[in-house]
């Protein structure tokens, strides 16, 4: 070998190991100026509105009418219905008295079960398609033993430091009286709406629905087709959203479904003195079949009513965080995992498993020969409670007895966000909030808007209420509350939506 050819192999090597280099480099700008075209590129999706105009009213006599609603223990009991009945007649009367032309002007219907209420507020085109306002008078029972914690009695309705204090100021008769005040407002200014209003009030939310089942068939036998719906749902909050300093309104687009599945497992009992081989007692069975259920969930995906939701807001957000969301292509795997790591986002990318009931057993020295479990599942649009049982089945085992609970459904249809009503509820959002971002989103609950999926593509749970993460806890928990200027806020919500609605040509 010469020298001259010993010396012209690092030569060649080296202009190898340089044309990599340059190319992994080129690789590398390439794919920094796709990622910063898809995250320029993709500019702000909120709606601009004039700012909304200034409504009057008596803020603390708002007040005093929700605190006197909130009096009337108006807890629905899944085994009689009319366990409490006069609580919500006194309710009932209750809104009357504060709302008297809303009682002279709308028709009122009381339906089968004695307590939901339907109002019929006739609009002056007969071809235009109604609309429906939900709110529901049901609240939940406080916890035993939570009484003490309450600052103030959860029942008192009392209005002190700035807030209306006590069980359903949020869920949900903050809604309904701001409903009805808006309602009474408009009747008083001479307005006169194009679109029909239905005032859907159930009585037994909390419990199933089966009031709003009864307003549903109601409207279907008179064949009433809505134009969209309003119901509880998704807040208005702030510092939830990881990299997004603004307020960001969520307005649910879909729920998810529900299903309880019941579990059982028989063997011979016996004495605890001679057990089971090992895995084979009711117990043992159960427990693996219960922790392969949990460790082995419907798969995550950010797809969906999720997907959209983070698209619309990555525009707002600044530094990596905008990156990754407007990139989900390539940074979808690391936003799923990080997403999953919090209750409150996995439940919008999966098909939920929660363990909520185990049963076995009497006795310390008696091998049981039975075990029970209860399991519930929030199914994500587009699982189906077939798929679910099938998943149920294949995970838990053949010796497992599998059986449905009644009062199951599935995942509600997705109301599109294309549509002339989402972009009114965008666009009253912005006029009233305009530093707040509007973002589809999934209603990880139930509510009485189900059942009324059938007269109506266009379902929205929102409620315009202000929350800060130490404030979700207050939701069927502890020192439920609302600040008065809040509720002037959704007072100013339902009226202006109302107003725009009626000024606005649907197709």
């Amino acid at each position: 070998m010469s020298p001259s050819t010993a010396k012209s192999r690092p030569s060649a090597a080296l202009r190898v190991a340089q044309r990599v280099g340059l190319f992994l480099l080129a690789v590398l700008l390439l794919l920094a100026a796709v990622l910063a075209a898809n995250t320029f590129r993709q500019g702000s999706r909120q709606l601009s509105a004039p700012p909304a105009p200034h409504l009057a009213m008596d803020e603390q006599a708002l007040a005093q009418t929700l605190g006197g609603a909130i009096r009337q223990q108006t807890i629905a009991s899944p085994t009689d219905p009319q366990l409490h009945a006069e609580q919500f007649q006194q309710l009932q009367a209750w809104l009357a008295e504060r709302f008297p032309r809303v009682h002279r002007s709308l028709q009122r219907e009381v339906m089968a079960d004695g307590l939901t209420l339907l109002y019929t507020w006739k609009g002056s085109d007969p071809a235009a398609k109604p609309i429906a306002l939900m709110a529901h008078q049901d609240v939940v029972p406080i916890a035993p033993g939570t009484e003490v914690r309450w600052q103030v009695d959860p029942f008192s309705g009392a209005v002190q430091d700035g807030f209306v204090w006590g069980r359903g100021a949020w869920d949900d008769k903050g809604n309904l009286i701001a409903q009805m005040q808006a309602i009474e407002l408009l009747l008083a200014s001479g307005f006169q709406p194009r679109q029909t209003v239905y005032l859907v009030c159930g009585a037994d939310e909390e419990i199933g629905g089966r009031g709003a089942q009864q307003v549903a068939q109601r409207l279907r036998e008179r064949k009433v087709r809505l134009d969209f719906v309003i119901d509880e749902g998704l807040l208005i909050t702030e510092g939830v959203m990881p990299g997004l300093s603004r307020p960001v309104a969520l307005v649910g687009v879909a729920e998810k479904g529900y299903l309880t599945v019941h579990l059982k497992v028989e063997t011979d009992p016996g004495h605890s003195s001679m057990p089971s081989a090992r895995g084979t007692g009711a117990i043992s069975v159960m427990s693996a079949a219960l922790r392969r259920l949990d460790d082995q969930q419907m798969p995550a995906a950010v797809r969906g009513v999720a997907r959209e939701m983070f698209e619309t807001v990555a525009p707002e957000m600044g530094g990596l965080q905008r990156v990754a969301l407007s990139n989900l292509w390539l940074f979808g795997p690391l936003v799923q995992a990080q997403l999953e790591k919090a209750p409150s986002t996995n439940a919008m990318l999966r098909t939920t498993t929660a363990l909520t009931g185990v049963q076995a057993g009497s006795r310390a020295n008696v091998l049981p020969g039975l075990a029970e479990a209860t399991v519930n599942f929030r199914l994500l649009p587009g699982d189906t409670r077939d798929a679910v049982l099938q998943h149920v089945r294949q995970v838990a085992g053949e010796r497992v007895e599998l059986q449905p609970a009644p009062g199951s459904s599935d995942a509600s249809p997705v109301s599109p966000t294309a549509s002339t009503s989402y972009q009114l509820v965008s666009r009253t959002l912005r006029s009233l909030f305009p530093d707040t971002v509007v973002a589809p989103g999934l209603m990880v609950g139930a509510t009485d808007s189900r059942h009324l999926a059938d007269i109506s593509d266009h379902i929205y749970r929102f409620s315009p209420v202000r929350a800060k993460p130490e404030d979700l806890a207050r939701f069927h928990g502890t020192n439920e509350r609302i600040a008065v200027q809040n509720l002037v806020e959704l007072v100013r919500f339902y009226h202006l939506l109302l107003t725009n609605a009626n000024a606005s040509v649907q197709p």
